[in-house]
């Protein structure tokens, strides 16, 4: 019997079908017209955890309710429209959906792990609120504030120079929010074209831009360099963005008479940025969080001294577009330390390999 070629074709399709069954990402169950499961394939055992197996009439309700309601829908119903249901599996969010198949009353699922696309879903619908509410509270201020005026010109001429400085205060913060949700948007779109950037040049002008706000609140405004000019491959126009917001965060949260010390530095595969205060801090259950758009430790603070809220998320999305890492390490009361590693180009580590064997040092490049 084994000889025969019937049975021989049967068994290589029956194979074909497993390596092609086995080797798609979505997850297919296969029902006879009994109901019972009489094939699953790789992706939907992963997908449905070691339950998959017992996806029958005494399986667990919340497989009743999903798996078997679509294939019932279709099977038992006399449905001849595929039918879909959404349905939490181990670690996912699966997308069942059920298809008519030969012989009458067989029924195949099809599974999709649709965890990312309602992540995102989720996520969106957050940025939306969570933008609304923070252009609302400006928007509400410059409007009273212009109703306010009308009423003060007639009657009250000397308060006007007050009220026009708030009303530019809230204009400015209203632009300030904009721009950075546009960044934002921008940032999270897609990469920006790259070029080699010196990037203690883009350092060194964002230091000198904000050179005067820093010395204004009071603060010693250090710059340490031992790497000398230090190439990375990214956008000039985001590594500004990226410095900028590090540097601006700093300010806000740095009392007067503070410092903030930036500290570049070169080696391993990678340019080093520094950025460290002896500011307020920032509370350990709020460390893995600041990086959170529109999360504020210290809302009040935020809002007097013009925080979007923004500015880290940026921050990490700049980092993240460019292959680098960032991270945080803080103490309330003591300040804080930023550290951004981006990967230097392959010539750009030959060149430091180059000058540390040059001065005797260890050639520490992979």
């Amino acid at each position: 019997m084994s000889g025969d070629p019937a049975v021989g074709s049967l068994r290589e399709e029956l194979v074909a079908r497993d390596t092609v069954l086995s080797a798609i990402g979505e997850g297919v169950l296969l029902f006879d017209p009994s109901g019972d499961l009489v094939y699953a394939n790789r992706a939907a055992r992963r997908l449905l955890g070691q339950r998959f197996n017992t996806v029958t009439s005494e399986s667990p309700l919340l497989l009743r309710e999903s798996i078997l309601d679509v294939r019932e829908q279709v099977a038992r119903w006399g449905q001849s429209e595929p039918a879909t249901r959404h349905f939490d599996a181990p670690e996912a969010m699966i997308e069942a959906t059920a298809f008519p198949v030969a012989p009458p009353g067989s029924v195949v699922v099809s599974l999709r792990d649709v965890t990312g696309v309602h992540t995102v879903e989720r996520l969106r619908r957050d940025f939306v609120a969570n933008a609304s509410h923070e252009l609302k509270t400006p928007v509400a201020s410059i409007r009273a504030l212009s109703e306010t005026l009308r009423e003060v010109a007639r009657h009250d001429p000397e308060a006007m120079p007050h009220l026009l400085f708030r009303l530019e205060q809230e204009a400015t913060r209203l632009a300030a929010l904009v721009n950075d949700l546009l960044s934002l948007s921008r940032l999270e779109a897609g990469p920006m074209p790259r070029s080699l950037v010196i990037f203690n040049h883009v350092v060194e002008a964002e230091m000198q831009r904000l050179r005067k706000r820093a010395e204004a609140a009071g603060l010693r405004w250090v710059l340490k360099n031992s790497a000398g000019d230090v190439l990375v491959s990214g956008s000039q126009a985001d590594l500004s963005l990226l410095v900028s917001n590090l540097l601006d965060n700093a300010i806000q949260y740095t009392p007067k008479e503070g410092e903030v010390l930036v500290a570049l530095e070169a080696a391993d595969g990678e340019a080093e940025l520094i950025v460290q205060d002896n500011g307020v801090g920032i509370p350990a259950q709020d460390i893995g969080r600041v990086f959170e758009r529109f999360y504020r430790v210290d809302t009040a603070r935020s809002r007097q001294t013009g925080g979007t809220g923004l500015g880290l998320s940026i921050v990490r999305n700049v980092v993240e577009a460019h292959g680098g890492t960032v991270e945080l390490a803080s103490q309330l009361g003591v300040g804080s330390t930023f550290t951004v590693r981006l990967p230097l180009p392959v010539s750009a580590e030959r060149r430091w390999s180059a000058v540390r064997r040059e001065n005797g040092s260890p050639d520490l490049a992979p």
